[in-house]
């Protein structure tokens, strides 16, 4: 379930427009830029619906996620005009903002950390005090941007705190165009419009180049970094600067009987606005590549809609402001910031304990959402936002509001780790070289290796040699004796790459080198796919393919090139078709062939899994059937064709005593994620590697 973005906490005025009627014209705006937008207040009420149904999977809402663009947006506006019209100090500004936005925050993310504590499993209890340190930082953004989660793809549960990425965006705008036009307004008092207009146009334009960029190379980084969605808050800029020249020129008495100026075509402006953001809203879905061009409908719709409502012109039946300033819209629109708080961690809580639930059960959990966020809105929002302005009270409760959260991550981070045992290292005990059982005769495992705490980081070495989504070249990755003329070839995806472990010690017992070259998600077989974080087909994946083939084309000649990886991609006659085309270049080589069939797919975190049933294991097995897939190479003959070694290690994983498979054999956790296995265990398998090359390799 992906997050949104919270609407602006902003009270819904604009130093830039007003909906009312003035008999002259007042060039200092003073009365103007205090008017109250209830416009604006039912927007955002459209905009907060349109999120909350989407996260409840409501049945037509399939692109509700643009409720992010008409929150950036709208916050753009209103802070522009303030900044523009109002002469304010950076320290004011700034204790402005932090008394509304970060109170509400802190009383979330204390009773998420608590629910947490209590609610979830040890290992998503890490998780959650992480991701509470960075939301309590205000860069939780940039943590799932490192993370490279995939906000429309529904793969990892999400974070119990995902939508706090919004809320560090807007206070990273909010600092820099605090900075900008605040200091412009120093340096030139007497021209503001003018400097916010070039700093508006200018940031824009390089923002929404980095975002048509960033969105077609890494989901992640084009969705959750900030300078990817500052274009958004200079449309809201640019349409608050335009309405503000618009209400000046409109402003002033007008004869009876006439129609003042633009009415017209400021009520068409606007119903456009609203179709576009509705259409975005029933149009778009998770595989629309986003946000890209595609924010553009949304964003720009948004814009028309704040425009046409700021011309200084009092609405008129037919116009959009109108509808969007009814009750019942404005009531949503006030309660908007604290529901959206607090309705994603309800959600995300409620689905770890209880597992994927319908639509039905997630609006009514959303319904109920709104007691704690009316609640927030009544005992903490509003006493504040009445309270002393003075600028030091404002920093005292944001630093309050900051040093509060962060001590409940520690605390809850410390707890959870002491719940899931030692992360230390520990030596992989020994594998059996050959027969059903999985350690050697004689050994035992006396606790879980390795721990909860270490499962999900027991990666293989040298994991740089994963080259990122958009390179379609591998570096050098040398492992053993890397002067030694004499390698290895490890060829693959990422499950490929985790058999390093496995064959170095086969390298290293000969002095030979090591030589990994994997891309993850790109299958070695000539299978076009289409990548998730991406958003589109993998043309990188083909490339890397063409290039790697040719790199060992080019020689020296390996002394043996192992395959492997994940045998998903595309269908059971893509995959085979797909194969021989790699398999007639790489027999070219003259090289000998080997290839480690796909481990057993669990299709579930299986840490996590382990974490939540108290280290029961059975409670962890998962269906036979499901976690192998026909193998062209195994069933279909390829690897006789080709004179292919084939090793594969499914029935010692997956012992065939019954229908399903086990995630913890003798003492070994087997898998790291729901797909790829332990570097633990790939070391435990590697006697068994060995026995099955023999033959091939020299003693």
């Amino acid at each position: 379930m992906p997050t949104a973005v919270p609407p602006s906490p902003a009270r819904t005025t604009t130093a830039a427009a007003t909906s009312t009627v003035r008999t002259r014209p007042d060039r200092t705006a003073t009365a103007r830029d205090a008017a109250f937008r209830p416009d604006i207040e039912g927007l955002r009420g459209i905009a907060v619906l349109a999120v909350l149904c989407f996260h409840a999977a409501v049945p037509g809402i399939t692109g509700g996620y643009v409720g992010v663009d008409v929150f950036f947006v709208i916050s753009g506006f209103l802070i522009t005009g303030m900044l523009v019209a109002r002469p304010l100090g950076l320290l004011d500004f700034a204790a402005r903002r932090a008394r509304r936005i970060l109170p509400a925050a802190a009383v979330v993310l204390v009773a998420t950390a608590l629910a947490g504590g209590l609610l979830l499993d040890p290992l998503r209890g890490t998780d959650l005090a992480r991701d509470l340190l960075a939301s309590a930082g205000q860069f939780a953004n940039w943590r799932f941007v490192g993370r490279q989660t995939d906000y429309l793809a529904a793969g990892r549960d999400p974070s119990v705190l995902q939508h706090f990425w919004s809320l560090g965006v807007e206070n990273q705008f909010y600092l820099l165009w605090g900075v900008l036009l605040l200091g412009l307004g120093r340096l030139l008092p007497r021209r503001r419009t003018g400097p916010a207009w070039v700093v508006t146009l200018a940031v824009g334009a390089v923002s929404l180049l980095l975002c048509l960029r960033w969105t077609a190379q890494s989901a992640p980084l084009g969705y959750f970094s900030t300078a990817s969605r500052l274009w958004e808050f200079a449309a809201g800029g640019a349409a608050a600067l335009l309405a503000r020249r618009l209400a000046l020129r409109t402003a002033g008495d007008a004869p009876r009987g006439r129609p003042r100026p633009g009415r017209v075509p400021l009520r068409l402006l606007g119903w456009l606005g609203a179709a576009a953001v509705l259409a975005g809203v029933g149009w778009y879905d998770r595989a629309t590549p986003f946000p890209g061009s595609a924010a553009l409908l949304p964003a720009l719709g948004t814009a028309a809609v704040l425009l046409a409502g700021g011309s200084g012109l009092p609405a008129g039946r037919a116009d959009v402001g109108r509808l969007l300033a009814t009750r019942p819209l404005r009531a949503v629109g006030r309660l908007s910031y604290p529901w959206y708080l607090w309705h994603w961690p309800v959600l995300t809580i409620a689905e770890a304990r209880s597992g994927p639930l319908p639509w039905t059960v997630l609006s009514a959990l959303t319904l109920a959402s709104a007691v704690p966020a009316w609640l927030t809105l009544r005992l903490v929002e509003e006493p504040l936002r009445r309270g002393s302005t003075a600028p030091r009270r404002g920093l005292s409760i944001a630093a309050a509001a900051l040093a509060v959260p962060l001590i409940a991550g520690l605390t809850l981070g410390g707890g959870t780790v002491r719940a899931l045992g030692s992360a230390e290292d520990a030596r992989p005990p020994s594998g059996a070289a050959d027969g059903a059982d999985l350690l050697a005769p004689g050994t035992r495992v006396l606790t879980l290796t390795p721990s909860l705490a270490r499962a999900r980081t027991d990666f293989p070495p040298g994991r740089d040699c994963e080259i990122p989504l958009a390179a379609e070249k591998s570096p050098r990755c040398l492992f053993g004796d890397e002067r030694s003329p004499d390698r290895i070839v490890l060829l693959g995806d990422s499950h490929a790459g985790q058999w390093i472990s496995g064959l170095l010690p086969v390298a290293e017992q000969r002095h030979w080198a090591l030589e990994v070259l994997v891309k993850p998600g790109c299958p070695l077989a000539a299978v076009p796919v289409r990548n998730d974080v991406l958003g589109r087909t993998f043309t990188e994946c083909d490339r890397w393919r063409e290039n790697t083939l040719a790199r060992l084309a080019a020689g020296p000649a390996p002394r043996l090139i192992v395959m492997s990886g994940l045998n998903r991609y595309g269908g059971a006659e893509e995959r085979t078709e797909g194969w021989r085309r790699t398999l007639d270049r790489l027999a070219a080589l003259g090289a000998p062939l080997a290839y480690l069939a796909d481990t057993p797919m669990p299709g579930k975190d299986i840490p996590t899994c382990l974490a939540a049933s108290d280290g029961r294991s059975d409670a962890c097995f998962f269906p036979r059937e499901s976690a192998f897939e026909p193998d062209p190479l195994l069933a279909g003959g390829l690897a006789a064709r080709y004179g292919i070694r084939v090793l594969d290690v499914g029935p010692v994983l997956c012992p065939d005593t019954g229908p399903d498979c086990p995630a913890v054999l003798q003492g070994v956790l087997l898998y790291r994620d729901s797909g790829h296995i332990t570097n633990t265990l790939a070391s435990v398998l590697s006697p068994r590697l060995e026995r099955g090359l023999a033959g091939l390799l020299p003693n």
